[in-house]
């Protein structure tokens, strides 16, 4: 809604019933009110949703990977009546962020969701056991947003809606981008993998998650400050654009690569940078399953395409980075990097070699994870 507007409609929204909307819930009603979820006005009703997890498409024949649903308990969506509207809140902050009018109610059978899109029923895979836990009630409909939350004011240089993302490339003579999606502070494969895009593309669109993380992560406002030390310091000016948006992960893998590219398609990118394990967690995909995905698409699915790129690592007698295609040594001579390991090696105060990471990146890095460490004091208490 026009922010002109809102106050008024925040007013009237206060007299609905109220909707209280879990993380993930907040994050997509931001991800539709910036435009991201084109062609998308609000959450899935049940033949979507279905539509989505068996054929990754809607009802419409649109391509769409993964379901945006609004699920709610039964008590809650006992008393909603279809044709009404509802505010939706968010049940964090209590901030009442979009009006929905509800259009269908709707249960669904969890496991269906489960197998399809995260190819596992697993309760220990964070993204299956928040479908688990969810409640019993799907709501449906349109929503009118009131409020982007605190990501515009946060993040202003970062936070840029899919027209602004246009506008930037039409400004640069842009017309083949790739987007690197990233939930952690950029080390040197991650710098490799962007510089090859470079090479080939006409520049690329470092877009950082900024909504809710795993345990563990980085926070964005620290990862954010990282990256910005590895662009100003390592990549040639004019090559690159550092932004970010509200998504929250789901952790699914390959499905997950795909709304990635879904996503990047409203941005404006034509390519999206698919890695190793690419939204993945833990053991439950093949470090390439996210590129394989790509190849069981039917023809018009997605315009954004796949910028596949092999296992990188640094290679000790090439002396520099490389993929498996491009360097002939030994395994033994190579230095595999994960941002799993910088965690580990950064929470214990190890050194963390050039090779590996870029010392300016470093240094802030090691700053914030001795800020979580406890003092003498903390220790002694």
């Amino acid at each position: 809604m026009p922010e002109a507007e809102r106050a008024k409609e925040r007013a009237r929204a206060e007299k609905l019933g109220k909707i209280p909307l879990d993380s993930r819930a907040v994050s997509d009603v931001f991800m539709l009110a910036m435009g991201a979820y084109t062609p998308l006005d609000g959450f899935m009703a049940h033949d979507d949703w279905r539509a989505s997890c068996l054929d990754m498409k809607l009802t419409s024949g649109v391509f769409w990977p993964i379901p945006i649903t609004l699920p709610t308990s039964r008590d809650l969506a006992d008393g909603v009546h279809v044709g009404e509207e509802v505010a939706l809140v968010d049940a964090e902050s209590r901030e009442i962020l979009a009006v929905m009018t509800v259009r269908e109610k709707y249960s669904i059978d969890k496991k269906v969701e489960a197998e399809h899109v995260y190819r596992t029923v697993d309760p220990k895979h964070p993204g299956v056991a928040k479908v688990l836990q969810q409640g019993d009630v799907n709501l449906a409909g349109p929503v009118t947003v009131l409020s982007e939350g605190e990501y515009p004011v946060k993040y202003p240089n970062l936070y840029v809606r899919p027209t602004q993302s246009r506008a930037m490339f039409l400004e640069r003579g842009w017309s083949r981008v790739a987007a690197f999606q990233t939930r952690n502070p950029m080390h040197r494969s991650h710098e490799y993998l962007v510089k090859i895009a470079v090479e080939v593309l006409d520049g690329v669109f470092i877009h950082q998650v900024l909504g809710k993380l795993k345990a563990g992560d980085v926070p964005a406002e620290v990862r954010t400050r990282a990256i910005r030390a590895m662009i100003d310091n390592y990549f040639r000016p004019g090559t690159v654009i550092q932004a970010g948006y509200p998504i929250e992960m789901r952790y699914a893998g390959p499905r997950e690569a795909l709304l990635h590219a879904l996503i990047r398609q409203n941005f404006g990118c034509s390519h999206l940078i698919v890695g190793r394990d690419h939204a993945g967690v833990g053991k439950y995909y093949g470090p390439f399953d996210s590129q394989r995905i790509f190849d069981e698409l039917w023809d018009g699915a997605l315009e954004t395409k796949p910028l596949k790129i092999d296992v990188t690592f640094y290679c000790r007698k090439c002396y520099g980075m490389a993929t498996a295609r491009t360097c002939p040594h030994d395994p033994k001579d190579r230095i595999s990097i994960s941002g799993t390991q910088q965690r580990e090696m950064l929470s214990t105060d190890a050194d963390i070699p050039p090779e590996f990471s870029r010392p300016e990146v470093v240094a802030i890095l090691k700053e914030y994870y001795a800020s979580l460490r406890p003092t003498g004091a903390d220790r002694a208490s």
